[in-house]
């Protein structure tokens, strides 16, 4: 049967993207961003992953302010690489898994989750910025990817309770599949950061390093959080670790963290990487 082995955290800075396609990886600024990902590129490589579900918000290139899904499942059997505006990243196209993508959103729809299925769409940083740093500059990626799109952007998103009981749905859809595959999820973005507005370049890191101990020992907690507090503590943007929670829902109630990593800053953003594999009940 399949299985969700791991999950895997990480920012999805589009800054971080420029500077791996443009090789500035080692120059000063950046190589404590990137070191932090040596262990987690090793980990991944020695796994071998089938598939990755991959929970991310697009930055208005697929969706708009004319459609707003909460959960938008991709279910195609690729996805090309969008044009955010300077020309697509130099990255290889997406290759989807249409068959345990339709599974999932049958076995989470049954369940009462709402999702919206989408069999063409074009993917953003918010995607392939943790695949190359999971994966580095290949001319193809490892293994397919199902794109699964989080509404953080208009308000309202969904609260971190609905995501991490969506992470469980997956997991029940993804051990109910027939094939032997193994799967890690990712949860993306994040963490503090504003944007815009009188705040902008805010970064706390006490409440970061607090998520990230709640996102392993107390889930249910770090769930709590209602929207307000991470506007408040976190910044507009801060809002997008509630994928992070779908990320955790998926995996075993308890979990081993192999690696952990946090930097400030990378453009204006604090920098969080999180790798947990599942522990038998």
């Amino acid at each position: 049967m399949a299985e969700i082995i791991a999950g895997y955290a990480s920012s999805h800075v589009p800054a971080i993207g420029v500077a791996i396609d443009q090789g500035k990886t080692g120059e000063n600024y950046w190589q404590p961003v990137f070191a932090g990902y040596e262990a987690s590129r090793k980990w991944i490589a020695e796994q071998n992953p089938d598939v990755i579900i991959m929970v991310y918000n697009d930055h208005a290139t697929a969706f708009s302010l004319e459609m707003i899904p909460t959960f938008a499942l991709g279910c195609a059997a690729e996805f090309a690489i969008a044009d955010e505006g300077w020309g697509p990243r130099p990255v290889p196209k997406v290759v989807g898994h249409p068959e345990l993508a339709w599974h999932i959103a049958q076995s989470v729809i049954l369940d009462e989750f709402d999702l919206t299925i989408v069999n063409q769409m074009e993917v953003d940083h918010g995607l392939t910025v943790p695949l190359s740093l999971a994966f580095g500059q290949p001319e193809a990626w490892p293994c397919p990817v199902i794109p699964l799109a989080v509404n953080v952007v208009q308000y309202p998103p969904p609260t971190g309770h609905r995501c991490l009981q969506l992470g469980r749905a997956i997991r029940k859809a993804v051990a109910s599949f027939g094939p032997d595959l193994k799967v890690v999820i990712f949860g993306t973005g994040g963490m503090s950061h504003q944007l815009q507005a009188e705040r902008a370049g805010l970064i706390n890191a006490d409440f970061d390093n607090r998520f990230l101990d709640l996102l392993v020992n107390d889930p249910e907690a770090a769930a709590a959080i209602p929207h307000v507090d991470y506007l408040r503590e976190a910044g507009s943007e801060g809002i997008e670790l509630v994928m992070w929670l779908v990320m955790r829902g998926a995996l075993s109630p308890d979990v081993r963290q192999i690696h952990r990593h946090y930097h400030v800053p990378a453009s204006n953003t604090a920098v969080g990487h999180l790798v947990l594999e599942n522990q038998p009940a």
